[in-house]
Protein backbone atom coordinates (compact mmCIF):
# COMPACT_ATOMS: atom_id res chain seq x y z
CA UNK A 1 0.00 0.00 0.00
CA UNK A 2 2.76 2.43 0.92
CA UNK A 3 4.55 1.89 -2.39
CA UNK A 4 1.31 2.45 -4.30
CA UNK A 5 0.68 5.66 -2.42
CA UNK A 6 4.18 6.88 -3.25
CA UNK A 7 3.75 6.38 -6.98
CA UNK A 8 4.58 9.58 -8.81
CA UNK A 9 5.91 11.29 -5.66
CA UNK A 10 9.65 11.83 -5.77
CA UNK A 11 11.13 11.76 -2.27
CA UNK A 12 12.54 15.12 -1.11
CA UNK A 13 16.27 15.58 -0.75
CA UNK A 14 17.73 14.03 2.42
CA UNK A 15 20.11 16.99 2.75
CA UNK A 16 17.25 18.94 4.35
CA UNK A 17 15.80 18.24 7.83
CA UNK A 18 14.27 14.76 7.92
CA UNK A 19 11.51 15.69 10.35
CA UNK A 20 8.21 17.20 9.23
CA UNK A 21 6.22 19.05 11.88
CA UNK A 22 2.47 18.85 11.38
CA UNK A 23 -0.42 20.47 13.26
CA UNK A 24 -3.78 18.86 12.46
CA UNK A 25 -7.33 19.27 13.65
CA UNK A 26 -9.49 16.29 14.55
CA UNK A 27 -11.58 16.09 11.40
CA UNK A 28 -8.89 14.48 9.26
CA UNK A 29 -7.12 12.67 12.13
CA UNK A 30 -8.58 9.20 11.61
CA UNK A 31 -7.28 9.05 8.02
CA UNK A 32 -4.08 10.89 8.91
CA UNK A 33 -3.22 8.38 11.64
CA UNK A 34 -3.38 5.55 9.11
CA UNK A 35 -1.58 7.33 6.28
CA UNK A 36 1.36 8.89 8.13
CA UNK A 37 2.97 5.57 9.17
CA UNK A 38 2.85 4.51 5.52
CA UNK A 39 4.54 7.76 4.52
CA UNK A 40 7.26 7.37 7.16
CA UNK A 41 7.88 3.77 6.07
CA UNK A 42 8.16 4.72 2.42
CA UNK A 43 10.32 7.83 2.81
CA UNK A 44 12.32 7.50 6.02
CA UNK A 45 10.97 10.86 7.15
CA UNK A 46 9.80 11.31 10.73
CA UNK A 47 6.48 13.14 11.09
CA UNK A 48 6.05 15.00 14.38
CA UNK A 49 2.34 15.58 15.03
CA UNK A 50 0.56 18.15 17.16
CA UNK A 51 -3.23 18.46 17.40
CA UNK A 52 -5.74 21.23 17.97
CA UNK A 53 -9.14 22.52 16.96
CA UNK A 54 -9.55 24.28 13.59
CA UNK A 55 -11.24 27.30 15.16
CA UNK A 56 -11.74 28.91 18.55
CA UNK A 57 -9.53 30.34 21.26
CA UNK A 58 -8.81 27.23 23.34
CA UNK A 59 -5.13 27.24 24.37
CA UNK A 60 -4.38 24.25 22.15
CA UNK A 61 -6.45 25.34 19.14
CA UNK A 62 -4.55 25.82 15.90
CA UNK A 63 -5.20 29.61 15.76
CA UNK A 64 -3.97 29.99 19.36
CA UNK A 65 -0.81 28.00 18.70
CA UNK A 66 0.05 30.07 15.65
CA UNK A 67 -0.70 33.24 17.61
CA UNK A 68 1.90 32.13 20.19
CA UNK A 69 4.45 31.76 17.42
CA UNK A 70 4.67 27.97 17.38
CA UNK A 71 6.39 26.70 14.25
CA UNK A 72 5.12 23.96 11.95
CA UNK A 73 5.76 22.75 8.41
CA UNK A 74 2.25 21.51 7.52
CA UNK A 75 -1.13 22.56 8.84
CA UNK A 76 -4.33 20.54 8.29
CA UNK A 77 -7.70 21.97 9.32
CA UNK A 78 -11.15 23.05 8.15
CA UNK A 79 -10.90 25.15 5.01
CA UNK A 80 -12.26 28.31 6.63
CA UNK A 81 -9.57 28.15 9.29
CA UNK A 82 -6.86 27.56 6.71
CA UNK A 83 -8.00 30.56 4.68
CA UNK A 84 -7.77 32.72 7.81
CA UNK A 85 -4.18 31.57 8.38
CA UNK A 86 -3.33 32.31 4.73
CA UNK A 87 -4.82 35.80 5.07
CA UNK A 88 -2.75 36.36 8.22
CA UNK A 89 0.41 35.30 6.39
CA UNK A 90 0.95 32.23 8.58
CA UNK A 91 0.40 29.74 5.75
CA UNK A 92 1.91 30.16 2.29
CA UNK A 93 -0.46 31.56 -0.29
CA UNK A 94 -1.12 29.07 -3.08
CA UNK A 95 -0.18 26.04 -0.97
CA UNK A 96 -3.72 24.96 -0.08
CA UNK A 97 -4.70 21.41 -1.07
CA UNK A 98 -8.14 20.00 -0.25
CA UNK A 99 -7.84 16.54 1.29
CA UNK A 100 -11.37 15.42 2.13
CA UNK A 101 -14.89 16.59 2.81
CA UNK A 102 -16.62 15.83 6.09
CA UNK A 103 -20.17 15.87 7.41
CA UNK A 104 -21.56 16.43 10.90
CA UNK A 105 -23.12 13.48 12.70
CA UNK A 106 -24.52 12.47 16.07
CA UNK A 107 -23.72 9.68 18.53
CA UNK A 108 -25.23 8.33 21.76
CA UNK A 109 -24.13 5.72 24.29
CA UNK A 110 -24.85 2.15 23.34
CA UNK A 111 -27.82 0.73 25.20
CA UNK A 112 -29.67 4.05 25.29
CA UNK A 113 -32.61 4.89 23.02
CA UNK A 114 -31.49 5.85 19.51
CA UNK A 115 -33.01 9.26 18.71
CA UNK A 116 -34.44 10.05 15.32
CA UNK A 117 -32.58 12.70 13.31
CA UNK A 118 -33.62 11.46 9.86
CA UNK A 119 -35.61 14.61 9.09
CA UNK A 120 -35.25 18.25 10.08
CA UNK A 121 -38.36 18.08 12.26
CA UNK A 122 -37.13 14.90 13.95
CA UNK A 123 -33.75 16.52 14.62
CA UNK A 124 -35.46 19.52 16.17
CA UNK A 125 -37.54 17.30 18.46
CA UNK A 126 -34.49 15.29 19.46
CA UNK A 127 -32.69 18.48 20.49
CA UNK A 128 -35.68 19.60 22.54
CA UNK A 129 -36.10 16.19 24.20
CA UNK A 130 -32.42 15.64 25.07
CA UNK A 131 -31.43 16.26 28.68
CA UNK A 132 -27.89 17.25 27.74
CA UNK A 133 -26.13 18.01 24.45
CA UNK A 134 -22.42 18.19 23.62
CA UNK A 135 -20.99 19.76 20.49
CA UNK A 136 -17.56 20.67 19.22
CA UNK A 137 -15.94 24.03 19.85
CA UNK A 138 -14.42 23.88 16.36
CA UNK A 139 -15.88 24.24 12.85
CA UNK A 140 -18.87 21.92 13.26
CA UNK A 141 -19.85 23.39 16.60
CA UNK A 142 -19.57 26.93 15.31
CA UNK A 143 -22.03 26.04 12.57
CA UNK A 144 -24.42 24.39 15.03
CA UNK A 145 -24.47 27.22 17.56
CA UNK A 146 -24.35 30.17 15.16
CA UNK A 147 -26.51 28.86 12.31
CA UNK A 148 -28.35 25.58 12.81
CA UNK A 149 -29.78 25.94 16.32
CA UNK A 150 -31.15 29.44 15.56
CA UNK A 151 -32.46 28.24 12.19
CA UNK A 152 -34.36 25.42 13.91
CA UNK A 153 -35.71 27.88 16.47
CA UNK A 154 -34.30 25.95 19.44
CA UNK A 155 -31.32 28.09 20.45
CA UNK A 156 -32.99 29.60 23.50
CA UNK A 157 -34.69 26.38 24.61
CA UNK A 158 -31.47 24.34 24.64
CA UNK A 159 -29.11 27.06 25.88
CA UNK A 160 -28.94 25.64 29.41
CA UNK A 161 -28.26 22.06 28.36
CA UNK A 162 -26.00 22.42 25.30
CA UNK A 163 -22.24 22.61 25.96
CA UNK A 164 -19.35 23.53 23.66
CA UNK A 165 -16.55 21.03 24.28
CA UNK A 166 -13.05 22.51 24.41
CA UNK A 167 -9.85 20.51 23.88
CA UNK A 168 -11.58 17.12 23.92
CA UNK A 169 -13.45 14.83 21.56
CA UNK A 170 -17.22 15.04 21.91
CA UNK A 171 -17.38 11.24 21.83
CA UNK A 172 -15.39 11.05 25.06
CA UNK A 173 -17.89 13.35 26.78
CA UNK A 174 -20.85 11.23 25.65
CA UNK A 175 -19.04 8.00 26.53
CA UNK A 176 -18.55 8.95 30.17
CA UNK A 177 -22.16 10.07 30.48
CA UNK A 178 -21.66 13.83 30.65
CA UNK A 179 -24.00 14.32 27.67
CA UNK A 180 -26.89 12.30 26.27
CA UNK A 181 -26.19 13.17 22.62
CA UNK A 182 -23.08 14.51 20.91
CA UNK A 183 -22.46 16.24 17.59
CA UNK A 184 -19.14 16.41 15.75
CA UNK A 185 -17.59 15.59 12.40
CA UNK A 186 -18.53 12.02 11.46
CA UNK A 187 -14.85 11.11 11.14
CA UNK A 188 -14.30 12.13 14.77
CA UNK A 189 -17.29 10.17 16.11
CA UNK A 190 -16.76 6.86 14.29
CA UNK A 191 -13.54 5.92 16.17
CA UNK A 192 -15.60 5.65 19.37
CA UNK A 193 -16.70 2.05 18.88
CA UNK A 194 -18.33 2.01 22.33
CA UNK A 195 -20.85 4.59 21.12
CA UNK A 196 -23.83 4.18 18.81
CA UNK A 197 -23.40 6.34 15.72
CA UNK A 198 -26.91 7.59 14.97
CA UNK A 199 -26.13 9.10 11.58
CA UNK A 200 -25.39 12.37 9.80
CA UNK A 201 -27.56 15.46 9.97
CA UNK A 202 -30.35 15.62 7.37
CA UNK A 203 -29.19 16.82 3.97
CA UNK A 204 -31.25 20.01 4.19
CA UNK A 205 -29.29 21.25 7.22
CA UNK A 206 -26.01 19.41 6.71
CA UNK A 207 -22.74 21.31 6.55
CA UNK A 208 -20.09 19.74 4.34
CA UNK A 209 -16.65 21.07 5.22
CA UNK A 210 -13.41 20.53 3.35
CA UNK A 211 -10.39 19.68 5.45
CA UNK A 212 -7.41 21.14 3.70
CA UNK A 213 -3.65 21.28 4.10
CA UNK A 214 -1.14 24.06 3.55
CA UNK A 215 2.57 24.75 3.96
CA UNK A 216 3.26 26.95 6.95
CA UNK A 217 5.20 30.16 6.46
CA UNK A 218 8.70 29.55 7.78
CA UNK A 219 8.60 25.79 7.15
CA UNK A 220 12.08 24.36 7.63
CA UNK A 221 11.67 22.07 4.63
CA UNK A 222 8.86 23.32 2.37
CA UNK A 223 9.65 20.67 -0.27
CA UNK A 224 9.07 17.87 2.26
CA UNK A 225 5.93 19.62 3.50
CA UNK A 226 4.56 19.80 -0.04
CA UNK A 227 5.53 16.18 -0.62
CA UNK A 228 3.63 14.98 2.47
CA UNK A 229 0.54 16.97 1.47
CA UNK A 230 0.64 15.46 -2.02
CA UNK A 231 0.84 12.02 -0.45
CA UNK A 232 -2.20 12.63 1.77
CA UNK A 233 -4.19 13.91 -1.21
CA UNK A 234 -3.18 11.14 -3.62
CA UNK A 235 -5.91 9.06 -5.31
CA UNK A 236 -4.36 5.94 -3.77
CA UNK A 237 -5.12 7.34 -0.31
CA UNK A 238 -8.83 7.65 -1.10
CA UNK A 239 -9.89 4.20 0.21
CA UNK A 240 -8.38 4.96 3.62
CA UNK A 241 -9.95 8.41 3.70
CA UNK A 242 -13.33 6.99 2.71
CA UNK A 243 -13.14 4.29 5.40
CA UNK A 244 -13.02 6.99 8.09
CA UNK A 245 -16.36 8.50 7.05
CA UNK A 246 -15.01 11.28 4.82
CA UNK A 247 -15.34 11.91 1.10
CA UNK A 248 -11.91 12.13 -0.57
CA UNK A 249 -11.38 15.41 -2.36
CA UNK A 250 -10.09 13.53 -5.39
CA UNK A 251 -13.60 12.04 -5.76
CA UNK A 252 -15.03 15.44 -6.73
Amino acid sequence: MSLGLMAGCATPSATHPTEIRVITSGGFSAAYDQLVPLYEQATGYKVITSRGASLGNAPDSIPSRFARGEQFDVVILADSGLEQLITQGKVQKGSRVDLARSMIGMSVRKGTPKPDISTVEALKQTLLDAKSIAYSASASGTYLSNELFPRLGVAEQIKGKATRILSERVGAVVLRGDADIGFQQVSELLPFKELEFVGPLPDEVQQRVFFSAGVATGARNPDAATHLIRFLAAPAAAPIVRSTGMEPAVAR
